[in-house]
């Protein structure tokens, strides 16, 4: 199934004469030209995690013009992510900034004509219907397994492309999903890795370059999809090994399984299955454990900011709360997630948030 994700070029406003100037190089690229710029000026697109991959998806959606961003992550700035997160700087760790608010800020002075949406939170089952079936594009910047097999179970359930990538080390892949014309993700790889069984930033680490390199051929995957350049579409999953030179590709023509349960069978596991019990994720690399609740919660900021102030140091804005222990700290979120950090054991983090969520 596929729908023209942007009106009928004839009826689309023209460009004014400072976007003209402003996006003047891009329109000369004869594959974009007005047409394609204006068709940019109407799209929407919804980036699943700004970290690494996500902050410089969302740097270049925002300066080639796209209409609306929708920036979901959960996360805040650490000092560890400066390195590769090119969207932040020292002063958005030293406060933990919310990634998806920080990234917002800063694209906003880059392209104050752009619609930047940015949420604080992360994409579940709970959420994944509201927050992503209204735009044309997925773009994955995520680093975990199970949320990119809800992005394909949103992807395939709407008709949305999804633009896959994932980094580790020095190396990476990318490839575009579009529901209808190539295999889904779970055609691919029908189940998630097993626990334990791949190597994470926390143990083989990650360097800068590979992410502009995969960002590189997600965002130009993007451009060609939102101006209508169908056909240069790149119909191939790509694996790179930036350090040892390494370079495949697998066609993603004829791939398609005709017993794959999401495309073919519409069950979309990942989007249904309601969790039933506290779910906790060690963060890679920043010994922090994160711990969601089963069920929606909303808090109150103020007054949590109130009744924690008399067991430490609390600091608070807009987005959250965050208490200064002795050993740890705990950033509570509005929608009931909570950063244990200081610790990479999950037993001693549910034990805090217990403690002081009485949870």
């Amino acid at each position: 199934m596929h729908r023209d994700p942007i009106r009928a070029a004839d009826f689309l406003p023209p460009l004014s004469e400072v976007e003209k100037e402003r996006y003047s190089r891009q329109i000369r690229f004869a594959p974009i030209g007005e047409e394609g710029q204006r068709r940019l000026r109407q799209a929407r697109v919804a980036i699943v995690g700004v970290g690494a991959l996500g902050a410089a998806l969302a740097n270049h959606m925002a300066r080639a013009g796209v209409g609306y961003i929708r920036l979901i992550d959960g996360d805040i700035v650490d000092v560890s992510n400066l390195p590769r997160q090119m969207l932040f700087d020292e002063e958005d760790a030293r406060k933990g900034n919310p990634k998806a608010a920080a990234a917002a800020e800063k694209l906003s002075a880059v392209n104050s004509a752009v619609e930047i949406e940015p949420h604080v939170t992360e994409v579940t089952w709970q959420n994944a219907d509201q927050l992503l079936s209204d735009v044309h594009l997925l773009l994955d910047g995520t680093d975990n397994f199970a949320t990119r097999y809800l992005l394909n179970d949103v992807s395939v359930k709407y008709g949305i492309p999804y633009v896959y990538g994932g980094i580790i080390a020095a190396s990476g892949s990318s490839a575009f999903f579009w529901p209808g014309k190539t295999p889904c993700l779970a055609c691919l790889y029908p189940e998630p890795p097993q626990p334990g069984s791949t190597d994470t930033c926390e143990t083989a680490g990650i360097i800068g370059p590979v992410v502009h390199f995969i960002t590189a051929y997600q965002a130009t995957e993007a451009l060609k999809y939102l101006t209508g350049n169908y056909g240069q579409l790149w119909h191939w999953l790509l694996s790179v090994d930036l350090w040892h030179n390494q370079l495949s590709r697998l066609p993603l023509d004829g791939k398609r399984r005709p017993d794959c349960p999401v495309c073919a069978h519409r069950r979309f596991r990942f989007l249904e299955e309601q969790q039933t019990v506290i779910q906790e994720t060690v963060l890679c690399g920043k010994n922090t454990v994160q711990i969601r609740p089963a069920q929606p919660v909303r808090h109150d900021l103020q007054a949590l900011a109130q009744r924690l102030s008399s067991y430490g140091r609390v600091e608070q804005n807009r987005f959250l709360v965050r208490l200064h222990l002795k050993q740890h700290a705990l950033t509570f979120f509005q929608d009931g997630r909570v950063l244990v950090q200081g610790t990479d054991d999950v037993a001693t983090a549910r034990r805090l948030y217990a403690q002081y969520l009485g949870m």
